[in-house]
Order: structure tokens, then C-alpha cells, then sequence
């Protein structure tokens, strides 16, 4: 130890799981975007994934830039410890595969029962099937707008997603999970041109 610390100025590492999540929201809704302030060597694994799915990702002088195909290709996805694929960004992902032209599989080898955002996804009538910590995905055209609940901030994040790209109207209750993960959600999502509006009550 020492009997005393000096001062240092530094640079706080941006979210590489609030930047993904955004990326994936691009690539579920066929657009594209530009993401700043971000070090895309933390988004390598997300980034090749998307890029396999049919995506063009340019990065570089600490932006992300993505444009999506209309319906992305299948890619299946394992959680792994960093810089493995993030297990925080599993629901996102099978949200985004959800509407995938063929059939992916999402594993989760870190919480093999992290998968709460599933039975929600089906009300939007994805096909999913569910095994120990694998989900099957079959994607589909178009989702359907329904009303879902959110148990936990990832779980959050995916179903938001799904209602990006859903036909009709998607309400979302027990939002507020999302919060203890992103800042502002709506507002960043009506700033890129989302159609989300947040509203108060109990139920969220």
C-alpha cells in the first residue's frame, strides 16, 4: 500500500452492451445507423455476428456504423465469457433472430435458464422452442404486436426490440427493469425515428 494516491485524468469505456443493443436494433428493423464514443474492439464478437447475418459494419475513430438487410440471415450464437459472445446480449439477439429468414439457435452456457424473454417473444408469435439453455428459433416474416411483461433488463431490452419490428401496436409492462441498464431508452430510440412512447401507471 501507500500513505497517499495522486489525482490522474482517464476516460471512462463506453457500454459495449448498450452499444450492441443498439446495433441489434438496427439490424431487427432493417436500418442503419451510426453508434460514437464506442470501441468497436469491445463489440468484435457482435460485430461479426451481425456481419454474418447480412449486415455492412464499418468501424473506426471510435464509431460503429451499421446498415441491416431488410430480413437478416440466420446465425446461431453461443454465450461465452469476454471476448466470447455476451450473455447480455442473448435475448437481444434471439429477438433479432426471431425474424430471420431460416432457423438459428441461441445458447447460453453461462445461465443456462436465461431465457424469461422467450414465452413473451411467442405472444408476439415467434417460434420458438426451448430446451435446457438452448432456444430454436425459427424466424417468421413479421412479429404482431401484443402485450408482453418484462422480467428483467435484458428481457427488457429484447422484447422493446421485437416491438420495433412488430405489426401493430406492442405494449411492454415492467419496463422499468430497463432502467438499471440504459439511460433514456425512448428518447434514443424516438431520436433514431422509433415510433416508443413511455407512459406511466403501475403496470410499468
Amino acid at each position: 500500500g501507500k500513505d497517499s494516491l495522486q489525482g490522474t485524468v482517464d476516460d471512462n469505456i463506453s457500454d459495449r452492451i448498450e452499444a450492441g443493443t443498439f446495433l441489434v436494433a438496427a439490424a431487427v428493423t432493417g436500418s442503419n445507423i451510426t453508434i460514437r464514443n464506442v470501441r468497436s474492439e469491445h463489440l468484435a464478437v457482435l460485430i461479426t455476428k451481425l456481419e454474418d447475418t447480412g449486415a455492412s459494419i464499418q468501424s473506426g475513430n471510435g464509431s460503429v456504423s451499421i446498415t441491416a438487410p431488410d430480413r437478416p440471415d440466420p446465425v446461431s450464437i453461443t454465450t461465452a465469457i469476454y471476448p466470447g459472445f455476451p450473455t447480455d446480449m442473448q435475448a437481444q439477439w434471439i429477438a433479432l433472430m426471431c425474424l430471420a429468414s431460416g432457423t438459428s439457435t441461441g445458447t447460453d452456457t453461462i445461465y443456462h435458464d436465461r431465457f424469461s424473454h422467450v414465452p413473451e417473444l411467442q405472444r408476439l408469435c415467434a417460434r420458438i422452442s426451448l430446451g435446457e439453455n438452448t432456444a430454436v428459433v425459427n424466424g417468421v416474416e413479421r412479429l404482431t404486436g401484443a402485450k408482453v411483461m418484462s422480467t428483467d433488463l435484458r428481457a427488457s431490452a429484447s422484447l422493446i426490440l421485437a416491438g420495433l419490428a412488430a405489426r401493430g401496436t406492442t405494449e411492454v409492462l415492467r419496463v422499468y427493469h430497463i432502467d438499471r441498464g440504459y439511460e433514456s431508452i425512448e428518447k434514443k430510440l424516438q431520436a433514431l425515428g422509433a415510433d416508443i412512447v413511455r407512459v406511466s401507471g403501475k403496470e410499468y
